[in-house]
């Protein structure tokens, strides 16, 4: 008897939605990177012997995720020459200072973009443009961040635009369906954005705050002083003049070693040159690991007051008598500080500053990081950094304006806003946009497979230029994302095996789909089907979500005796669509920070949007895909 029931209990099918369960807790906790969730969930169907060494191992080799690696490549292609963001300001520069044709604007160039690219890349793209062009017009961008997340994800216009339209693909594909068209998700895009236009338009202005509005019509943005006073930069910056018997003197910054030993940074070094009694000549240089040490060079300094006075005390320097309590960034030409915000596919993320060696790789100076509306200005050099944080850096105008190029790192938002509005066109913005287009018109015309013309598109935006070489076009990739869906692929390989799929899709057809609700049955099916795959969104990603659904609700659909096709669209739909959580989607996380959103912004905006656009798509979806 006893055996019996450990039989029973240890039966496939109760093996698989064990492992499922411990899967989604651990990704609903967010403790453990997803990837590795998956594949530690792929390897215990395996173990177990509910997977073959190749059902396993077969999604690696799947169509979407050869395809989503291509994808990846060829948006970097777009971004790094400057095509995405050529196209997105000239468009927004026709709004003006009119605040409702610039959140129009916003949203449709966002979703417009985000049909064709990675939605994480378009909003990369779109933030620092929209904090310009939202300062210019004196208004707070706390009310164009989070749409400006949101119709990244409503951008579903085409197969390509988001990883679940992908997902219900293969699956309908796998099932012998017939392949949706390139432009099969057009009609649900549309719905979606003009919904989420109507709603947002009334809704963001509950993101504005009195104090924003007043601030806004003070300024224009944030200058260097204003930086400075964020950063309470006045109560950690000191100049201090080296002396002639300084132990520092002619010793470079990498050889003395200031950081560790005092806690202090030094930012930028000034240089009296010339003999003459009557004038002066000033140099500005931003320090660096070569600089060296002179008499009477000026050091700005920073660090607690202790600190510095230590370093004062023990290396024969004294206070710069002008300082007065100033900041010292007043006074900057050459050089200044800057905002940036880490990515959060970032390779910078867990690591610290020191690892990194941030001045060697971007030849700027941290000197401090804002996490969740805190300050921290010391110890940061033994910091790891995590995604969303906020770095303040310091380094000279030039190469300021040169971390725009490092979006797969992070985003510049905090330089002044007539820098950050500056566009330059590369002169291989033509060739991407040619390559854009092909791979286009192929996949519309269905000239080749769709794979094929992806990755096709891939190699000549590498070979073409557009990438300056196959390094970078690997480094573009979010193999995060690439191995979470090939590890989750064989889920449902799984729920096949073991029935695991036809137990819940079965009890979704008994309870849901049965004859008490007559000729309404299949819309409280799909209802079903929606809002499930809609909440279990709000705590794993969006694509792993799709991967477990999209199997049950065609068996759902299968059973009921209707099309599959309102249905898989539905969990695609929602899987794209959820935007209560800060979460569920790299977009929505990343304007977190950006905008100072607090979770609760999320749920006053994001939750009755979320609950609209549901009811909306179960009423249409019908209608486009009939059952």
């Amino acid at each position: 008897m006893y055996l019996s029931s450990l039989s029973s209990l240890l039966s496939p099918i109760n093996i698989t939605l064990a492992i499922l369960l411990i899967a989604s807790f651990f990704f609903m906790r967010g403790k453990v990177r997803s990837d590795l969730v998956a594949i530690c969930a792929l390897l215990a169907l395996a173990l177990c012997g509910i997977l073959t060494p190749s059902e396993a191992l077969a999604g690696f080799s799947n169509s979407v995720v050869i395809m989503m690696i291509g994808l990846f490549v060829v948006g970097a292609g777009i971004f790094r020459t400057g095509l995405a963001k050529m196209i997105s300001s000239k468009i927004l520069q026709t709004a003006g200072s009119n605040e409702n044709k610039l959140f129009i604007l916003v949203m449709l160039v966002t979703a417009s973009i985000g049909a064709f690219v990675s939605n994480t890349g378009t909003v990369a793209v779109m933030m620092p443009i929209i904090v310009s062009m939202a300062a210019s017009a004196n208004i707070s961008s706390r009310r164009y961040l989070m749409p400006l997340a949101f119709a990244s994800s409503m951008g579903m216009f085409t197969l390509i635009s988001t990883p679940p339209n992908l997902v219900i693909q293969n699956t309908l594909v796998e099932a012998g369906y017939e392949a949706l068209s390139f432009f099969s998700f057009a009609p649900i895009g549309f719905i979606a954005l003009s919904v989420g236009i109507v709603v947002l338009f009334f809704l963001s202005k509950l993101l504005i705050s009195k104090n924003d509005s007043s601030a806004s019509n003070k300024q224009k943005g944030k200058s260097l002083v204003e930086l400075a006073q964020e950063y309470q930069l006045q109560h950690q910056s000191f100049r201090v003049e080296v002396r002639y018997d300084s132990p520092l003197l002619n010793k470079t910054l990498a050889e003395l070693k200031i950081a560790s030993l005092y806690d202090v940074s030094i930012s930028k070094i000034i240089r009296k040159t010339g003999n003459s009694r009557f004038r002066k000549n000033i140099t500005e240089e931003v320090a660096g690991p070569k600089s060296i040490i002179q008499k009477e060079d000026i050091l700005y300094c920073h660090g607690s007051i202790e600190n510095i006075e230590r370093f004062v005390s023990e290396s024969n320097l004294y206070f710069e008598k002008e300082n007065n309590g100033e900041t010292p960034f007043a006074g900057f030409q050459e050089s200044g500080i800057a905002e940036v915000f880490i990515m959060p596919n970032s390779r910078l993320i867990n690591r610290t500053i020191s690892d990194i060696g941030f001045r060697e790789e971007f030849n700027v100076n941290v000197l401090g990081i804002q996490r969740q509306n805190e300050y921290r200005m010391h110890d940061i050099k033994d910091a790891k950094l995590h995604s969303g944080d906020a770095l303040l850096i310091q380094g000279t105008w030039k190469d300021l304006a040169n971390l725009d190029n490092r979006q797969d790192d992070l985003v510049l938002v905090g330089q002044p806003l007539k820098e950050a509005a500056k566009v330059t066109l590369d002169q291989k913005a033509p060739i991407a946009a040619g390559i854009m287009i092909l791979m286009v018109v192929a996949m519309v015309f269905e000239i080749v497979p769709s794979v094929i013309a992806i990755m096709v598109a891939a190699v000549l935006m590498v070979i073409t230029g557009c990438l300056r070489n196959v390094e970078e076009a690997y480094t573009s990739i979010n193999w995060e994302s690439v191995v979470l869906i090939g590890a989750m692929l064989p889920m449902a390989t799984a729920f096949q095996n073991t029935g695991v799929d036809t137990l819940i899709s079965g009890g979704l057809v008994d309870n849901l789909g049965g004859d008490r609700f007559g000729d309404m049955a299949p819309y409280v099916l799909l209802a079903g089907i929606y809002f499930c795959t809609s909440l279990l969104t709000m705590f794993i990603s969006n694509t792993a979500t799709a991967v477990l659904f999209a199997p049950i609700a065609l068996k759902a659909a299968i059973g009921m005796g209707v099309s599959p096709y309102p249905f898989l669209f539905a969990v695609a739909v929602a899987a794209s669509m959820c935007f209560a959580s800060p979460f569920s989607t790299p977009p929505n996380a990343l304007v977190m920070t950006a905008g100072r959103y607090t979770f609760m912004d999320y749920i006053k905006v994001g939750l009755p949007l979320q609950l609209i656009m549901g009811v909306i798509m179960i009423l249409a979806l019908p209608l486009l895909f009939p059952f």
